[in-house]
């Protein structure tokens, strides 16, 4: 029998033991690294953003080389009380600001801080920082489970500064979007046991408010005169932390 020039005689493939051992092992190591990438994108930490996001920064204008920098590092009560801040330690500190309405537990947070310091590209004697107040659609224990990711975030933005934890704040009454004190206070708690942990300097801003519940002017902020006495204490705190590191005020010996 001929064949024409694109006949080919095909040998039937006979199946080995060794062919299907080698199958059944592909098949194995194939439907490991799909749960395995299952099991990694199930874990990963997915950002619950509110209906309005934002951040906001600011950076003095004419930064004295010799004074050592400070950042305040929050939300909209940390923004509110930044102006009382940077009129206190004038002549002690540059002080910078950022506030964000992103929570712990939303993993755009440590990129954001870390976009800042790239951004700014100075070194902090001295972080002031707090959050808790949005990311309500985050449960306490997804808080938790994201405060260590936060503290690293902020450690690497520091260097060898000084970290300085400001309590969460009450709220005059319960928030649609589920700010509620109850809450607050188990985010509080819950920031407690790290900050406790990692030895880090506390601003009671949560206990000094609480002195001073006729100052708010909405639910959750507090007017000129409530943002002024917060700003007073972080100042202070943040001054006494800086004499302790070995910075001096302008001007002295």
């Amino acid at each position: 029998m001929t064949f024409g020039p694109r006949q080919r005689i095909r040998k039937p493939h006979i199946q080995t033991s060794a062919d299907r051992v080698v199958m059944r092992a592909l098949v194995v190591l194939s439907l490991g690294f799909l749960i395995e990438s299952s099991s990694v994108r199930a874990q990963k930490p997915a950002s619950i953003p509110e209906e309005i996001e934002w951040t906001w920064e600011v950076r003095p204008q004419h930064a004295d080389p010799k004074l050592p920098n400070v950042l305040l590092l929050g939300d909209s009560i940390t923004r509110n009380y930044f102006p009382q801040v940077t009129h206190d330690l004038r002549g002690v500190a540059n002080v910078y600001l950022m506030a964000s309405s992103t929570s712990v537990g939303d993993p755009r947070l440590s990129h954001q801080i870390a976009e800042f310091a790239a951004t700014q590209r100075v070194s902090f004697a001295v972080i002031h920082f707090n959050n808790g107040m949005h990311g309500w659609g985050y449960t306490e224990a997804q808080f938790q489970s994201g405060f260590p990711m936060f503290l690293r975030a902020i450690r690497l933005l520091s260097g060898r500064g000084k970290l300085i934890w400001a309590t969460i704040t009450p709220v005059k009454r319960e928030v649609s979007g589920g700010a509620s004190n109850p809450r607050i206070d188990a985010r509080n708690a819950v920031a407690h046991a790290f900050i406790e942990a990692e030895k880090i300097l506390v601003d009671d801003q949560h206990g000094l408010v609480i002195r001073h519940l006729d100052l708010y002017e909405d639910a959750v902020h507090f007017n000129e005169n409530g943002s002024a006495i917060m700003g007073g204490q972080a100042a202070t705190i943040i001054k006494r932390a800086l004499e302790k590191s070995g910075h001096k005020q302008h001007g002295q010996d």
